[in-house]
């Protein structure tokens, strides 16, 4: 979760509505006529003949009204179609850009913390998966106006819902420049603007300044034709590309990158836009899928691997992990750590599993998860804290579903310091969706 909203990646279709958590709502909505028993014994033709057309007429009409049912993981739905019950959300808007975009990140925007009024906006950065290597780009979005469902929303007039139709369409704002090779993940550095890492599916690592393009989309009229394409900083000595990257929350501008190789590297800022990168820091025996840093040791990070492994890194002690273990049974595919609570941990696997995990534990229960949960039914492809609950998070699979879990027993009244409390941004080979359910409200 990038400094604010809610943040969720993978591939995942945002048609699928959310679930409902009430065990008996898969039953299908049956339609029942009862008869009138007072006549019983009595026999005319012409009553009869009556009765049974009002018969035939209403089971027809049962007939054209197909079952309702609440779609559940597993449910083999055929060529039904999915169709999003908007009494579970406050919120939704979708929008596309030209390719479909694997990664994408938040850019806090300076508008305040803690907004809940409508219509919202929203910036985002994300970077392009197109059909051929020149065609990708990094893209900086202003969505305006995201408005209430008029059906939760009741100031709306209902009356005047069709002639509003069109004015209630969030508009999108966008600004691009062209990235060389497709776009594996993107991540926003926290606490300086507008400056962003990429992970190039040709094996670089890209530093960049997108304050022109934010400042571009912020007021589309005074904006330049031609905006400065270079990125401040390439590394091209990873051994193979890469999807793990990620910024300190705590040392300025201090990065470390992963491949598919199993290296990791450190980039430590120099000033003038330059960074040192270490030669070789740490290795995984597989691939290196997700790396988090501590949300307050400057220090350390944690990496997760198709090896199955997770582990801890201190830049302090050199390049040998400080703490390893096996955390699932398959590829771990992403991992997060919780910035209110620092001892809690969260992996997604391969095996369809997300896992809690408490530092604390580990000294009486030496790598015992804290809680096990098998929820979907395809490998996990994002996990994320919230930003300032500490017990409330999401989840993505392939499966097409993102599940939200609160997993405090009581309701945890901790501040809130995001910009949007609740609201959730996925993206997915079909586009972007934003969306706020009514559980976050």
């Amino acid at each position: 979760m990038a400094d604010d909203e809610r943040r969720v990646e993978g591939e995942h279709n945002n048609s699928v509505q959310e679930m409902d958590d009430d065990n008996g709502a898969d039953e299908e909505l049956t339609f029942a006529t009862a008869m009138d028993d007072e006549d019983e014994g009595t026999y005319d033709s012409d009553d009869s003949d009556d009765n049974n057309n009002a018969e035939m007429e209403i089971a027809d009409e049962n007939q054209d009204q197909p079952g309702e049912k609440v779609y559940l993981p597993g449910d083999n739905t055929g060529e039904e179609q999915l169709v999003m019950d908007e009494s579970a959300y406050l919120c939704h808007a979708e929008f596309s850009l030209e390719w479909p975009c694997l990664s994408f990140d938040i850019i806090p925007d300076g508008l305040g913390d803690a907004r809940t009024s409508f219509p919202m906006s929203a910036y985002l950065v994300a970077g392009t998966q197109a059909r051929e290597s020149h065609l990708n780009s990094l893209s900086v979005m202003r969505i305006e106006g995201i408005r209430k469902i008029k059906s939760n929303d009741p100031d709306s007039d209902q009356e005047n819902d069709d002639d509003d139709d069109d004015e209630d369409e969030p508009e999108l704002f966008h600004r691009s420049i062209p990235h060389r090779g497709g776009v594996n993940r993107i991540r926003m550095a926290p606490f300086e603007g507008c400056v962003a890492a990429t992970w190039a599916d040709m094996g670089s690592v890209h530093i960049w300044d997108l304050s022109p393009l934010a400042q571009a989309v912020q007021d589309p009229h005074k904006a330049p034709k031609k905006i400065n394409s270079k990125p401040l900083q390439t590394f091209k000595g990873h051994k193979d590309e890469g999807f793990a990257i990620d910024w300190s929350k705590v040392a300025r501008l201090r990065l470390a990158s992963g491949d598919c190789s199993g290296r990791i590297h450190v980039w430590d800022y120099h000033g003038d836009s330059t960074w040192v990168i270490s030669s070789k820091y740490g290795r995984h025996e597989a691939s290196v899928e997700d790396i988090q840093w501590s949300p307050n040791e400057e220090t350390v990070f944690a990496s997760c691997s198709a090896d199955r492994t997770v582990r801890v890194w201190d830049t302090r002690q050199g390049p040998r992990e400080c703490l390893k273990w096996t955390a699932h049974d398959a590829d771990v595919n992403v991992i997060s750590w919780n910035t209110r609570e620092q001892a809690s941990f969260l992996s997604g696997g391969d095996d369809g599993i997300f896992k809690l995990w408490d530092f604390r534990s580990f000294q009486t229960q030496k790598f015992q998860p804290t809680g096990v949960f098998k929820w979907h039914s395809q490998p996990i492809t994002s996990v994320e804290w919230h930003p300032s609950d500490s017990t409330v998070l999401a989840v993505s699979g392939a499966d097409d579903q993102i599940s939200l879990w609160d997993t405090a027993v009581e309701s945890d009244d901790g501040a809130s310091d995001q910009q949007i409390p609740g609201l959730l941004i996925s993206t997915a080979e079909s586009g972007f969706n934003i969306f706020k359910t009514i559980s976050t409200e």
